[in-house]
């Protein structure tokens, strides 16, 4: 039976490496079988119903965009409870989304907390979480030495959107 997933692609910008149009993603996906692909924003947030495993789904995901477009891209593909579990777990208040970002684990994290302890402003909140971190960033993303160095300080490969689009994907499940 065919269930709704979010596939979260890493590093697809709208310029330079890495580009990937969004059409072009739902196209990709519909090669795979997929039904329903949806995608928000062009940063890679892809909304789907298929039949598989998370993991399977995602490597399929993966082969298909190397065949396709030439991209070998790191990604992620949670069901659509894993990925509102995710988003409920974010320990920031809703009126805290214009700062607060998730970022989720691409394998098991190795919390460097020395680096971690160094890199974060005192305005900044990390909180590690199963499937995610999640990072207050009050003075802004830009201005985050911990957010630039959130791979390092984790010690794995990460994808993050702010909350705000999170919470967009999250809507187009339904």
């Amino acid at each position: 039976m065919s269930a709704r997933h979010v596939a979260l692609l890493r590093g697809i910008n709208v310029g330079g490496a890495n580009t990937l149009p969004m059409a072009d993603l739902r196209a990709t996906a519909e090669t795979l079988g997929w039904q329903e692909p949806r995608t928000h924003i062009a940063s890679g947030n892809l909304v789907f119903s298929a039949t598989g495993t998370p993991k399977a789904l995602a490597t399929d995901l993966a082969k298909a965009l190397h065949r396709r477009h030439g991209l070998d891209i790191a990604l992620l593909v949670q069901t659509a409870a894993q990925f509102q579990a995710t988003l409920a777990a974010c320990p920031f208040a809703p009126e805290d989304a214009r700062h607060a970002h998730v970022f989720w684990l691409l394998g098991p994290p190795r919390l460097d907390q020395p680096l971690c302890d160094s890199l974060r402003a005192e305005s900044e909140t990390l909180t590690l979480g199963h499937s995610a971190a999640y990072l207050d960033a009050p003075e802004g993303i830009g201005r985050s030495r911990l957010a630039a160095r959130m791979e390092r300080v984790l010690g794995t490969r990460l994808t993050g959107r702010n909350l705000r689009t999170a919470r967009a994907i999250s809507a187009l499940l339904d």
